[in-house]
Parts: structure tokens; sequence; C-alpha cells
């Protein structure tokens, strides 16, 4: 396997579709470049019909790419080399009822080129990690979507997989498993373990990614930590959000505010009000300050609004559209 710094490399990828022989042309990837790091946590987002699923499906080799280069943990994307390194959870993976835990995993572990003793001997830490521990021989038909979600999971971590893609993988999880979902990731990540995430769960994504990409159209508008997508968000934004947390009398708050967008508004346990706030410019936000001071007011924080990455994403998506 490649030392590269890189698990995935894509250049100028891009992906044509045509409806029959002589149908109309799709573009559904348009020059795509991008690269994920060894041993991220990397998050693939955009909306439907973005080109995720086309993406995912080129570097799995599941499909032929029209033009540019993608690679995956140092080799062409799709070569068969690849395959025993890589741990695949499809959005919607189907599992005949009529199996249990140890047979699906078996079936599945073949496909991955393990024999069947390798797969003893692994398939019980596989089925610990991912909480299934105990149902080993009832028929999957008995098991909910979350369960299976988890079975699912199992499969693509059976080969000990070098890089894992997960094609929404908290889908059917209830809050609880979704936090576990998380937690597992992270702990592949601090194996080296490369996690390539395509998720609609934005605050999903926000907790466990390194860096993410935002495809609209086939075309990558974004590509970067979450923090960069938050600057951007910022740099577009007319006015300046804050926290405003004061205490003091109800009616000389609301007259200091009048005139200042006010998008939040709630009263704590001790009294002060925590508002968030829009203000125009810094200029305005030292006139508050002094305004504020000047009532004796005690302001007990004033902080800048974190944006979060879904609505960087909207955003992102929003400056699309526009173009």
């Amino acid at each position: 396997m490649s030392s590269a710094p890189f698990a995935v490399e894509v250049n100028q990828l891009g992906k044509t579709y045509r409806d029959g022989w002589f149908g109309k042309k799709f573009q559904a990837l348009s020059g795509v470049t991008l690269s994920v790091r060894q041993g991220e946590v990397f998050g693939l987002l955009g909306p439907n019909g973005a080109g995720k699923t086309t993406l995912l499906k080129i570097l799995l080799g599941i499909i032929k790419k029209t033009s540019g280069d993608a690679t995956m943990l140092g080799m062409p994307a799709g070569s068969r080399g690849i395959r025993n390194h890589v741990g695949y959870l499809p959005e919607h993976l189907k599992i005949p009822g009529h199996h249990t835990i140890y047979s699906a995993l078996e079936l599945y572990g073949n496909l991955s080129n393990l024999s069947n003793r390798e797969i003893r001997e692994r398939r019980a830490q596989v089925i610990e990690l991912v909480g299934l521990t105990g149902w080993e021989k009832e028929p999957v038909k008995k098991f909910s979507k979350g369960m299976l979600q988890r079975l699912g999971l199992a499969q693509a971590l059976l080969v000990r997989p070098k890089m894992l893609i997960l094609d929404e993988p908290t889908d059917g999880l209830d809050p609880r498993g979704r936090a576990e979902m998380r937690a597992l990731i992270m702990q592949l990540k601090s194996e080296g373990v490369t996690v390539f995430v395509n998720s609609h769960i934005l605050q999903e994504v926000e907790l466990v990614c390194d860096r993410v990409a935002i495809l609209d159209k086939g075309i990558l508008q974004f590509c970067g930590s979450v923090e960069e997508s938050a600057a951007i968000l910022k740099s577009h934004s007319s006015t300046i959000q804050l926290n405003l947390i004061v205490a003091g009398p109800t009616t000389e708050i609301d007259l200091i505010l009048s005139g200042t967008e006010v998008t939040s508004s709630n009263v704590l346990p001790n009294g002060s009000r925590d508002l968030e706030i829009n203000v125009v410019n810094q200029a305005a936000v030292d006139g508050l300050i002094d305004r504020l001071r000047a009532a004796k007011l005690s302001i007990i924080s004033l902080t800048p609004k974190q944006a979060s990455l879904e609505e960087a994403f909207l955003a992102i998506l929003d400056k699309s559209a526009k173009q």
C-alpha cells in the first residue's frame, strides 16, 4: 500500500451520463478536484442530485469516470487491489431476511475475499463493536432498521479496512445509536483508519469530521474544515452576529436595544437575558457596549455567534444557485 499522505486524490474528475444511445447528456460531475488525508474523517455533503453518490461509485469502481483522475490508497480508483483494504456501508444495504448475523458476515466476507476461517476469527470483535452481541443466530427479518444498519457496518469492518466509506451511516439509528456511531468513528480514526462519510445530517457531520466537501450540481463548491466554512459565511454576511448575556431591568435593556435586530431572546434562571443580535458594524458594537455600561447594566458576556455547518452549507448553496 502507498505511504502517500492522501487516502483519496481526485483531479478534474468528470462523469457524464446519457439517456439512451442518442439521448440527452447529463453532467453528474464536472472538474471535481479534492483530496482526503490519511487518517482523517472527511464529510461529503450536498443536496439530492449533487453528484455525491456518483463520486463514491467512481472511487469504488462501480462506475467508470468520463474524464479526470481518481486514486484511492495510492492506486487507481476501482483497482482490485483496493478492495481488501476498503470497507463500504451503502445507504440501502439489502440483506435477505433468512440470514443470521453469522451467515450474512460469511456472505459479505467471502465477497471481500476473506476465508471462512478469517471471518470466524474476526466476527466476534465486529459484532461487539456495533452492539449486536446476543443476536448472532437470529434471522435478520426480525431486525429493526437500526439493527440492520449496525449489521451493515459490521460487514464493512470485517475486512479491517484502511479506509471506511459510510453512506448515510446514522440512517435508522436512534439518538443513542448515533452517539455510539460517532464514538466508533472517532475510535477508528485514533487507530489510523480514514473515514469517508456521506451524510445529509449536517449536525452529525459537524461533530466528527475534520474537513468537508460540498457538491452542488456536480461542481465542488467548497472543501476545507468546518471552521473555514463558517469563515466563508461570515465573509458573506452584511452584519455582525453576537450572543449577548446581560443583567438588569428588562425595560432598560429593551430601550437600549431598540433599533438593534434581536433574533433570539431568553430569560436565564438567574434572571439575566440571553440574546442573539445582529449589528451593522464594529462601530455599532462599540456604541452598544457604551450604552449598556452608561446604564450600569451588567454585561455578563458578549461573544461572536459561531456559525453552524448547516448555516454555512445553506449559504454556499445559495451562492451556487445565484452563479
